[in-house]
């Protein structure tokens, strides 16, 4: 049986695969001729059984369009169908532990995204310039040869490429996250419709910026197979305290509405400096975002309208222990408006600093522009290898650390990368090599380390060796741990409640009266 393919069709299918053929050094490649003299492909032939459907998509997806024909961009798709995420996610790298801290091995990790709106038109070499400006330009280069970058799937070649509506563009690095605390996650309840937490402080509730297992959402799925969480509200990852999951998407949506209607009551307990008033202290001044990028506020005028109330309940002398009361929800709300007040959280990386002015902000003082703030907080947490404190990646702050003339200001310089450099690197043999790793032994953690083995059935070694990655700026980098004082902010969810329930956590220990500040900054 003969199927009919139109004229123009017929030519460009047997053109595409002459030159496919010629890519690869086939010998049908020279015959390319000799194949143009058959007008009809037989049934039974390579590719002559496919339906007339797949037969087109085949062709489309052939290889390099001709000269002067338009490139083929296949239709968009859902990147994401769910929630939550899947025992595939889970299984993409393990922690260990090391010196009290929750560690995660390097692992490969896939960027995908589809083209954005301001880059149609500009070629892909173009973006990366200007948009992700974390890595230098030889190492897209190196990635390339790599085989790491992928445009609608296939293999980028030359970044000269222009990209168009409904590109998607996959890029494969090699992920390194920060550590965190190896301190156990308490379960406050748990039944058929919530999860409720304590969450130890440094902990990010959800991927964000360089975290993505070291998270609440991934532990809670890794350790304790509870997956397809909703979660509820949000603690800052520095904050510690009361946190509520929803099993289901009806629980969720009952008490989303409680959160709109402001029926839920929360309570949190922090310690400020100086003598907080003895009296019951109302603050409702409005609230605005200074980047919702960086994730930094401050009170104006013309920001959102809130309202926190404050109770002292202690003073040592130096510092006050206070509760809070916020009746609105905005973002850093507790925060802004105890340095509005003149009383910031003691060790608030971002709120306490001098970076706002002598006064530290106290009563809206600040001698700066917004652009001038965010610069000089980047730029001292850059200079103190602290930049996680903002929740995201670092490429996302270079624009803001920049010089005026595009030059960068006291970023490190990024490590050199040919792509000569790529020939010997092969990432699946990498994973393979890595899967047969063991777990550092924690320090400081036995609670969590008897946990950890019993729940998961894995050995602990004192020593671990991670694969390094011949492409990874990370794997040439020696980064110091995080202190402890580094992993905690005073300031904690005490009490979470709404129709039908009510949840607490216990006092932190920097809340109790007789507690003295130590260089030890302990967080439990």
């Amino acid at each position: 049986m003969r199927l009919w393919l139109q004229p123009w069709r017929r030519a460009r299918l047997l053109g595409l695969a002459a030159a496919w053929a010629a890519r690869r050094g086939s010998p049908a490649g020279a015959a390319g001729a000799g194949m143009a003299e058959k007008p009809l492909l037989e049934a039974g032939e390579q590719g002559g059984s496919l339906p007339p459907v797949k037969r087109r998509r085949a062709e489309k997806r052939a290889g390099l369009p001709e000269e002067g024909e338009a490139r083929y961009v296949p239709p968009p798709k859902r990147l994401n169908l769910g929630v939550g995420f899947s025992a595939a996610h889970f299984a993409e790298t393990s922690y260990y532990f090391e010196g009290g801290l929750r560690k995660v091995r390097p692992y490969y990790f896939d960027f995908q995204t589809y083209c954005k709106g301001r880059w149609l038109g500009r070629s892909l070499l173009d973006v990366f310039r200007s948009e992700f400006r974390a890595q230098p330009l030889d190492y897209y280069r190196a990635a390339a040869v790599a085989g790491r970058l992928r445009l609608n799937e296939q293999p980028v070649r030359d970044l000269s490429v222009v990209l168009k509506n409904n590109d998607f563009l996959r890029n494969t690095v090699h992920r390194h996250e920060p550590p965190v605390t190896a301190q156990p996650i308490e379960f406050l309840e748990e039944n058929e419709e919530v999860v409720v937490v304590d969450k130890p402080s440094s902990l990010p509730v959800h991927p964000c910026g360089r975290f993505r297992h070291n998270t609440v959402i991934f532990i809670l799925g890794k350790e304790h197979n509870l997956k397809e969480l909703h979660t509820i509200h949000r603690l800052d990852r520095l904050t510690s305290g009361v946190l509520m999951f929803a099993k289901s998407t009806e629980v969720s949506k009952r008490i989303d509405e409680q959160v709109r209607e402001r029926q839920l009551e929360k309570e949190y307990v922090c310690r400020v400096l100086g003598e907080f008033p003895e009296t019951e202290v109302t603050c409702e001044e409005p609230i605005l975002v200074v980047s919702n990028k960086v994730g930094v506020c401050r009170v104006d005028p013309k920001g959102k309208p809130c309202k926190t109330v404050f109770q002292r309940l202690s003073y040592n002398g130096k510092t006050s222990v206070v509760k809070c009361f916020p009746y609105t929800g905005r973002t850093h709300q507790i925060r802004v408006h105890l340095q509005f007040l003149g009383h910031p959280i003691v060790n608030d990386p971002i709120y306490n600093t001098d970076v706002w002015g002598p006064a530290k902000g106290k009563g809206g003082n600040i001698k700066k522009t917004d652009e001038e703030l965010l610069r000089a907080l980047v730029e001292e947490h850059l200079s103190k290898e602290t930049m996680s404190i903002f929740d995201i990646a670092e490429e996302d702050l270079k624009p803001i650390v920049e010089d005026k003339d595009g030059s960068p200001g006291n970023c490190v310089k990024p490590a050199e990368v040919s792509p000569e450099s790529t020939s010997s690197c092969k990432i699946e043999e990498a994973k393979s090599k890595r899967e047969g790793g063991t777990l550092g032994c924690p320090q400081n953690s036995a609670l969590q380390l008897q946990s950890y083995k019993s729940e998961s059935g894995e050995t602990c070694s004192a020593e671990h060796q991670d694969e390094k990655d011949p492409l990874c700026r990370e794997c040439k980098i020696v980064r110091p741990d995080p202190s402890p004082k580094d992993l905690v902010m005073y300031l904690h969810a005490l009490r979470y409640k709404g129709a039908g329930f009510e949840y607490c956590s216990k006092m932190p220990k920097w809340a109790q009266d007789n507690w003295e500040e130590t260089s030890d900054y302990n967080i439990l």
